[in-house]
């Protein structure tokens, strides 16, 4: 009888608590929507733990940091002397002076003969890192540059070559007054232009021209160039970025103590950035304007007209294809992201240059389209490779800097 009546006393019990229990787990429950979310966190917290990078990752940062430079002491160095030359084979070595100055030496060679050694000392983060200087001497020769007459409707088969030697200093300032999207750069430079017979499978450039002819030709002209840029960057980096843009002017002055070749130049450029699907793909616009007037009675030389037609221009066309006083180019990508350190693109070029200002207008431009594919770092892209499709047939693009 003793049990039975512990059995009645269990059951009693259950039959108070269990209303209790039923409203204790009810209130549990989330009433709102912000509480489930609360309560959704917090349940993921729960689990956290670092993100664990993949071998692929880790090897992509290690080859991101070679190619452009940003390890220290020894790295390759892939820039040619000039657009043209073919693929450069260099190395450079780094030493820093300072937690972020650093003193880089660097050379590269080419098949085609040409030539680049310089010295650059680069104080990135100077008045509270709103500046940055550059400070660069070096020298430079090409043996086979292309030239095919001045003017968009030139032939592809009046192609003649050209050589040059230049030797060059310089000093480039760059400042961000208000730590946010203005750029001011100022920049002086002292250079010569030592013009040369061309080398190569095509004809000299003297064997078609004479100096009445073609201004510059044979000649050794020394500048003085002076540049200010004033712009709006608000780009993640000009190495590499899927937002924002850009929007400035550069103003040249090219003084010639002797007053042969002396001249004015003003760039303007554009870019813009525009994510989709959270920078899964990302539409990036560009146009390109150069203009130029002349000092007096003095000469622009042919060797420094502006051109279109290179790895960053006119894909689809040879480098310095053509060449006039005046520019126009815009271009366009579909930029896809497959991970976190590879982009494909669609691409289109379009453009044209003018003997005068008044004829640049998006009339009779030449084009070309493509597919390219991109490895880059947050910052940079350290290798680019591009097919490019133009009248003129198809065009193969190794480059180790963006498109822009």
């Amino acid at each position: 009888m003793r049990s039975i009546g512990v059995l009645r006393a269990c059951a009693l019990v259950a039959c108070v608590t269990a209303p209790a229990s039923a409203v204790l787990a009810q209130t549990t429950e989330p009433t709102t929507r912000e509480s489930a979310i609360e309560q959704a966190q917090a349940e993921k917290t729960k689990n956290l733990h670092p993100y664990v990078v993949s071998k692929a990752e880790q090897l992509m940062g290690k080859v991101s940091s070679i190619l452009t430079g940003t390890s220290k002491k020894w790295h390759p160095f892939f820039d040619s002397a000039y657009s043209g030359g073919g693929f450069a084979f260099g190395a450079a070595y780094s030493r820093y002076v300072s937690p972020y100055s650093f003193v880089d030496a660097r050379a590269s060679y080419t098949l085609a003969g040409y030539k680049r050694a310089e010295v650059e000392f680069l104080a990135p983060r100077l008045f509270h890192r709103r500046g940055r200087l550059s400070l660069l001497g070096g020298w430079r020769e090409a043996t086979q540059v292309a030239f095919y007459g001045t003017g968009t409707d030139t032939a592809k088969d009046q192609r003649v070559n050209y050589g040059f030697q230049r030797p060059y200093a310089s000093a480039l300032l760059a400042v961000r007054p208000t730590r946010r999207t203005l750029v001011l750069n100022g920049g002086l430079e002292y250079t010569q232009w030592k013009q040369q017979p061309g080398e190569g499978a095509f004809p000299s450039v003297e064997t078609g021209y004479t100096p009445a002819t073609l201004p510059g030709l044979g000649a050794t002209v020394n500048y003085v160039h002076a540049q200010a840029m004033a712009g709006f960057d608000w780009r993640t980096s000009p190495g590499y970025a899927r937002r924002g843009g850009f929007y400035g002017a550069t103003f040249h002055d090219y003084a010639d103590p002797d007053e042969a070749f002396g001249f004015r130049q003003i760039d303007y450029e554009a870019i813009q950035h525009i994510p989709i699907l959270r920078e899964a793909w990302v539409i990036s616009l560009r146009a390109v304007a150069s203009t130029t007037s002349l000092k007096g009675d003095q000469l622009i030389p042919f060797f420094m007209l502006p051109s279109l037609g290179s790895g960053s221009t006119l894909r689809g066309f040879g480098s310095w294809r053509f060449r006039d006083r005046n520019r126009l180019m815009v271009q366009a990508e579909w930029r896809i992201m497959v991970n976190r350190f590879m982009d494909t693109a669609l691409f289109y070029d379009a453009g044209k240059v003018t003997e005068h200002t008044a004829d640049l207008s998006l009339n009779d431009l030449k084009s070309d389209y493509g597919v390219g594919v991109r490895l880059h770092s947050p910052f940079a892209t350290p290798l680019r490779v591009e097919l490019a499709r133009s009248t003129e047939g198809f065009k193969l693009v190794f480059s180790t800097s963006s498109a822009f």
